[in-house]
């Protein structure tokens, strides 16, 4: 039988165990070097360093009026496709800044999970969500191997300028993928280190290379596009392939 994803019965103590229907894959190591981009943790995974995690106090950069002519917000809400009635998943949502663009759009039968490692940043989104009335947004605190989203549900993840922060980025993706539905899509949107005019400090950049790369380790994603049309990122689509019968 030719399936990406199998179920071993094991004889134990004259029971029977299932273990976990996941798809096997190469764990890649994690390495630790002295010396290190300040900006960075000093931890390396697959060649790129993993930066700092910005704090709750940087929440009001966040929200900057400037960030509409540099990021272009809208578009890139535009080009996920979001329809209504979808589950859609805001890692590292922060202050909610796209959170609260994404749940006008899934309607009331919809939802918008606000996953982040910072009970202050999710605060702030149920603070602003009280004072707008809006009710389809669910705030969810992650930890930094799992954003505790539930299995197998969610249409869309959406990661805008977080993913190279993450401390463990091989457990996280591991959850994020098990999160999706089959045809579910991951969202990666990154500030381009191919481009030297993007003013960010460096170990905030991603290469779409090194995305696909670090991907590459999860067979059941597929590469479907990589939105190239805003001012300072790259977006990179993944898509679930159905399991195969």
């Amino acid at each position: 039988m030719n399936r990406s994803f199998l179920v071993v019965l094991v004889l134990v103590a004259g029971g029977v165990v299932v273990a976990d229907d996941k798809p096997r894959r190469e764990r890649p190591k994690y390495e630790y070097r002295d010396d290190h981009d300040p900006n960075g943790i000093g931890k390396f995974y697959m060649g790129r360093e993993i930066a700092r995690v910005m704090g709750y106090g940087a929440a009001g950069w966040l929200e900057r009026q400037e960030r509409v002519d540099e990021e272009a917000p809208d578009k890139l809400i535009a080009a996920l496709g979001v329809k209504e009635g979808m589950i859609v998943a805001d890692v590292g949502a922060g202050s909610g800044y796209h959170t609260f663009r994404l749940a006008p759009l899934v309607g009331a039968k919809g939802k918008v999970i606000a996953s982040d490692i910072q009970q202050e940043m999710l605060d702030l989104i149920t603070k602003k969500a009280k004072a707008k009335k809006v009710t389809n947004i669910e705030t969810v605190r992650g930890t930094a191997t799992d954003p505790q989203l539930p299995a197998g549900q969610i249409d869309i993840i959406l990661m805008v300028d977080v993913y190279h922060e993450f401390e463990f980025p091989f457990e996280m993706t591991e959850k994020l993928v098990e999160a999706l539905k089959p045809g579910g899509r991951l969202v990666f949107v990154e500030f381009r280190l191919e481009d030297d005019k993007v003013p960010i400090k460096l170990v905030h950049k991603m290469s779409e290379r090194q995305i696909l790369k670090e991907m590459a380790v999860f067979p059941e994603m597929e590469h479907t596009q990589t939105y190239k049309e805003l001012p300072w990122q790259h977006v990179v689509f993944f898509t679930k392939k159905a399991e195969k019968k």
